[in-house]
């Protein structure tokens, strides 16, 4: 398995750590394959941008320790609390 720690996103991608959603307050067991994924988390690392034509690079809007929303489809998993995601596919960031 690989270590969150040791990821460093390229280009115009995000390490995003997905947000526990919370145990159901009605007592009803769920089990853990039929769970629903976060589509909430915290980005935790990001690439350096998008390289320009003159050679420079645009930085990505999201920085590390923002916590965003994206698509329940969105991203490549690493293991099951985190993704690589484009910029392109996170939908908000919250404030």
């Amino acid at each position: 398995m690989i270590s969150p720690e040791k990821i460093k996103p390229l280009g115009k991608r995000a390490l995003v750590k997905r947000s526990e959603i919370p145990a159901s307050k009605g007592g009803i067991l769920i089990p853990d394959s039929s769970k629903e994924k976060s589509k909430e988390g915290e980005v935790i690392a990001v690439g350096p941008g998008t390289l320009e034509k003159d050679g420079t690079f645009t930085p990505l809007e999201v920085q590390k320790g923002d916590r965003v929303l994206f698509g329940a489809f969105s991203g490549t998993e690493v293991d099951e609390d985190h993704l690589i995601i484009s910029e392109d596919d996170l939908l908000i960031v919250i404030e």
